[in-house]
């Protein structure tokens, strides 16, 4: 009798093995603390408890992700709610199906006191990476706080943002994430002036978020991707400093004291349910990108973002 329950155990053992839904998920850029609930709920064994294997892949270039996805070559890939109103603009068949990071992180960032509000840019010069979007949301800053964008001057950087900043190459720079760049010049002694471009004009929106296929955005595999990073998302609120010690003994060359205190900083700012989808809030979006001609004409939100409840 024995022997025909152990038969039965290990049978249903093997037969939930072979029925783990293998599901690829491309990051947005090398592990950080801005992936923590999806590494948590690999910790916590939450995507095997819904019955998948989650290969989680760095890319070799951040542009890759969702044109991977777009080929059918990857379920899932992380980017930002921005790219994926360029890629509906495109043409790709691309779908936000979850949000990891439900907040801008972009911010003007200075070191100069006098410097407190969009106001005080005008006659200064202000350091970017990323053309077109980054001319826009500061033009509208500007806007708002009624001085004419023109008189900001705009010097390309280079993804070298704080860089510039700590040797007065620019009085301030725009592109820098609140979590990231602002911490690095708290921890390198400084007291930096942080401006949300949510706070002064700029339509919020979300910052990294997840989209599939739009042929495969309703698998089921998908939907469970979604349950057991919720579940991650719940554990790391309730855990912090565990799930931190858990993460920098895994990855224990990103273990810096940078890392450890993103890991905090960006807590608040995770989706509490990734699946959740703020429609209207695409919406204004779209119409920003539209009104600033980043993009050529407006996509129904239907067609580039679904919520798979």
């Amino acid at each position: 009798m024995m022997k025909h329950t152990l038969a039965g155990v290990l049978l249903t053992a093997t037969l939930h093995a072979q029925a783990a839904d293998k599901l690829t998920l491309v990051l947005d850029w090398y592990i950080n603390p801005d992936h923590a609930p999806i590494l948590v709920a690999q910790q916590i064994g939450a995507f095997q408890q819904e019955g998948l294997e989650v290969k989680i892949v760095p890319p070799s270039d951040p542009a890759l992700p969702p044109r991977l996805v777009a080929a059918k070559q990857a379920d899932l890939a992380i980017t930002y709610q921005p790219q994926v109103h360029f890629f509906a603009d495109e043409g790709l068949p691309l779908v936000r199906v979850g949000t990891l990071v439900h907040s801008p992180l972009n911010t003007v960032i200075s070191l100069d006191k006098n410097i407190k509000t969009p106001a005080d840019l005008q006659g200064k010069k202000v350091g970017y990476s990323v053309s077109g979007i980054e001319q826009a949301t500061l033009a509208t800053m500007a806007q708002h706080a009624h001085i004419n964008p023109a008189s900001i001057k705009l010097i390309n950087v280079n993804f070298q943002l704080t860089s510039a900043l700590l040797a007065g190459q620019v009085d301030a720079v725009i592109g820098g994430y609140r979590n990231i760049e602002a911490l690095e010049l708290q921890l390198q002694g400084k007291d930096p002036v942080v401006l949300n471009v949510e706070d002064y004009g700029v339509p919020a929106y979300d910052e990294l978020v997840i989209v599939a296929h739009r042929d495969r955005a309703h698998d089921v595999k998908i939907k469970k991707f979604l349950t057991a990073l919720k579940k991650g998302g719940d554990y790391l609120r309730a855990h912090p400093q565990a799930t931190w010690q858990t993460f920098a003994a895994e990855h224990p060359e990103l273990n810096t004291e940078l890392n450890k205190q993103a890991w905090i900083k960006t807590l608040p700012l995770f989706a509490t349910d990734p699946a959740a989808l703020d429609r209207p809030r695409y919406e204004t979006y779209e119409q920003f990108l539209f009104k600033n001609n980043l993009i050529k004409k407006i996509t129904p939100s239907e067609q580039y973002a679904v919520e798979l409840h």
